[in-house]
């Protein structure tokens, strides 16, 4: 299979428009599969309830190409589990595992000629993606639903690849405690796009943001979760009712624990410790590990400078970012369960 002339190498972290995606519509009470199409577009009409009352939930994850040239995706079950806690908290329909996974597979093997080829440091991003299409125009949930999946070649999320990143400490909330922090939810990353561009405006690439009942307590940051070493190198891992669950930090973590023999400790962390730690990283799908050198404090004016400086990623996030991309690739055997073949 001939894969597309693209410049793989020099890809940014974009949408492309690919040959195929997949759709299911939900309507009296149950699911009906449309299957691969090949319009990018989706009409929709100007009541539909996502428009009004953002109705709406997301996933994002990736294939890869290995090296003995099969395409894999990433524990994809996973995906579909946080999105039926993510449909049941908005009052959405629930997708069979079975179904989602079917569509990602289905959607990765039609367009595997967008799927950079093996060491490029491209992948092929997939977003599955949910939304509340019918007609709503009082407060409740829509009775009609879109189920879609597409995909697109990508490059790193942040430029500059893994170099170390500033960030500086958000002066508005990410979520209200009980609110919706825990599931991906649309709305979520709407009340971050203002904070988010604010960083950007100040000359970092993230916001880090602190529990909003006391503002004591490192949460996560826009779209990413943080891990941290400390002194003894442990890996230290923000506990939180209200951080996103990452499929990614989870296997991280997993790798951390269990491929390198690290500690990991799981708990509140305040941000006065911060100075003290060696390592700070953000992880997620799009960006797997993202090592930070600093984190700025507009309210103090202060900046906390991690040991592992802003030239180069620090040891252990190092060992621990290269340990599960292999694993992604099928270089390492990986755990019962993370590698979903497509073709």
């Amino acid at each position: 299979m001939e894969k597309k002339n693209l410049d793989w190498a020099n890809l940014g972290f974009g949408y492309t428009k690919t040959d195929y995606r997949w759709q299911a519509r939900w309507a009296n009470g149950e699911w009906t599969k449309d299957g691969l199409v090949t319009d990018g577009n989706v009409t929709l009409s100007e009541a539909a309830c996502v428009f009004h009352y953002s109705q709406s939930c997301f996933e994002g994850m990736k294939a890869y190409t290995t090296k003995d040239g099969h395409i894999v995706t990433f524990r994809p079950d996973q995906n579909a589990l946080r999105m039926q806690n993510s449909c049941r908290r908005l009052e959405m329909p629930v997708l069979p595992v079975d179904t989602f996974v079917e569509a990602v597979k289905e959607t990765v093997r039609a367009n595997a000629a967008w799927v950079p080829p093996f060491g490029t440091g491209a992948t092929f991003y997939i977003r599955p993606v949910m939304i509340g299409s019918g007609i709503q125009i009082g407060v409740a949930p829509a009775h009609e639903f879109l189920f879609r999946v597409f995909g697109s070649p990508v490059g790193s999320y942040f430029k500059g690849g893994v170099k170390p990143i500033a960030l500086q400490v958000s002066q508005y909330d990410r979520a209200a405690p009980r609110g919706t922090g825990h599931i991906k939810a649309g709305l979520n990353y709407a009340m971050s796009l203002y904070p988010t561009m604010e960083a950007h405006r100040a000359g970092y690439a993230e916001n880090v943001y602190l529990d909003p009942a006391t503002r004591t307590y490192v949460e996560e940051t826009g779209g990413a979760n943080l891990l941290f070493v400390d002194q003894d190198n442990n890996l230290i891992v923000p506990k939180s009712d209200s951080i996103l669950p990452s499929v990614t930090r989870r296997s991280l973590v997993y790798v951390g624990e269990h491929y390198l023999g690290l500690k990991v400790i799981e708990r509140q962390v305040k941000f006065s410790e911060l100075k003290d730690m060696k390592e700070c990283a953000l992880c997620g799908t799009a960006a797997v590990l993202a090592p930070v050198g600093k984190i700025h404090d507009p309210a103090t004016g202060n900046d906390i400078c991690f040991p592992s400086g802003m030239e180069e990623i620090g040891p252990v996030s190092k060992k621990i970012r290269e340990t599960l991309l292999a694993i992604q690739s099928c270089e390492i055997e990986a755990p019962e369960g993370w590698i979903c073949q497509v073709c």
